[in-house]
């Protein structure tokens, strides 16, 4: 077996020469807040997903934050997710005083159970917030026509989905709204960064307004040559505006995504042939029977045994490989707990699954040879 000098992270972002040029002409240019590339990723974007109305945020989690607002999303409401995601999923309801109403995922996709969320709703619920987990696409036709039926918005967590696609249509290209992350361990970045995707005129406006302090003149239409500089405050904003230094890597960032997504799932596929004999020791994220495309955003094993997992993370930690346990149940830190009233026993899917699961090294420029090192070190820890 070849030995490994250097960590081989979780996740590492590929960044070109082209990407670090276009960057410090912007550095160069004098102006490096929202502007010009700015404008021309969110064109970028929006031709990339159907030609829909994109606005771009310093990070998705103020994505989410606005797209709830924009659907007025008020305190006293409910909106249904998971627990098995990322903090900021819940955080973003909390924040406006509405309820996060967690439901239960399949042990087997690691997704929000869509058979248990109409048994969620109640007369409170504004709102179906699924995740994406790991770049799976849930089972949106279910989701969908349980929104339809009792008149709910859907905001699809799509931090883990860009280049995801579910039956034959890439996700963001349709639907109701939809928020992508361009975190540094995503798919595609922009350092930091995510966008909502949206049709709705009147909200796509509104989130403009909110990610710059309510004005209605951008920075760029106010102080550029041809600008005006008087401007109005319409709504009470947040600063949360995508700046140029940004896009001009995601600008990069977005021509290769497919490329890009294209290895990430090449090598989902070889720790998938590597793992197949052993479904005794730990399961992978199951395939569903619908048509999709996974983005290849992470690669979850959930052990069979839940003592050994810390253990399986020291020792691969010990042999140069970052794992990580991706995600601890929202419902059980202690905010949800005091304010929700949440306890351990009520996701037992949720549970089983968080006290398991490992995300193993997946990114672009993990060679084949580094990955096979990865994958003996795990094979011998079982041995």
């Amino acid at each position: 077996m070849q030995e490994i000098k250097k960590f081989l992270p979780l996740s590492r972002p590929t960044i070109s020469k082209e990407t670090i040029d276009e960057v410090v002409n912007v550095l160069k240019s004098g102006w490096l807040a929202t502007g010009p590339l700015t404008q021309k990723f969110e064109t970028e974007l929006s031709h990339y997903y159907a030609e829909r109305k994109v606005a771009c945020f310093t990070s998705a989690t103020a994505g989410l934050q606005a797209a709830l607002m924009a659907i007025g999303i008020k305190p006293g409401d409910e909106v249904i997710t998971t627990p098995m995601t990322f903090v900021c999923t819940a955080n973003v309801i909390a924040m406006l005083g509405a309820k996060p109403v967690f439901v239960d995922i399949d042990r087997n996709t690691f997704n929000i159970d869509e058979n248990k969320i109409e048994a969620a709703c109640t007369e409170k619920t504004k709102a179906i917030m699924p995740v994406h987990y790991a770049g799976l696409p849930v089972n949106l036709d279910v989701i969908y026509q349980i929104a339809k039926n009792k008149n709910l918005r859907v905001i699809e967590d799509a931090a883990h989905a860009v280049g995801s696609s579910y039956k034959g249509r890439k996700i963001g290209t349709f639907g109701d709204i939809q928020v992508f992350s361009f975190h540094p361990i995503k798919n595609m970045t922009s350092g930091e960064g995510g966008c909502v995707v949206l049709d709705n005129e009147n909200e796509y406006k509104t989130l403009g307004l909110q990610r710059f302090h309510g004005i209605d003149r951008s920075i760029w239409d106010r102080f550029s040559k041809k600008g005006n500089s008087s401007y109005d405050v319409v709504i009470p904003g947040f600063k949360s505006n995508m700046s140029d230094i940004q896009a001009a890597i995601g600008l990069h960032q977005l021509s290769e995504v497919e490329d890009m997504n294209a290895k990430r799932r090449h090598l989902a596929e070889r720790y998938r042939e590597a793992f197949a004999d052993m479904d005794d020791k730990f399961a992978m994220q199951a395939q569903p029977n619908y048509e999709y495309i996974h983005s290849g955003h992470l690669f979850p094993i959930c052990l069979r045994d839940g003592d050994k997992r810390d253990k399986l993370m020291s020792y691969l930690k010990e042999n140069m490989i970052g794992a990580l346990a991706y995600y601890a149940p929202v419902h059980l830190f202690s905010y949800y707990q005091k304010e929700f009233g949440y306890k351990k026993g009520d996701f037992p899917e949720t549970e089983y699954v968080g006290d398991r699961i490992i995300c193993l090294p997946l990114y672009v420029d993990l060679s084949e040879d580094e990955q096979d090192y990865v994958i003996d070190k795990v094979r011998d820890f079982f041995n």
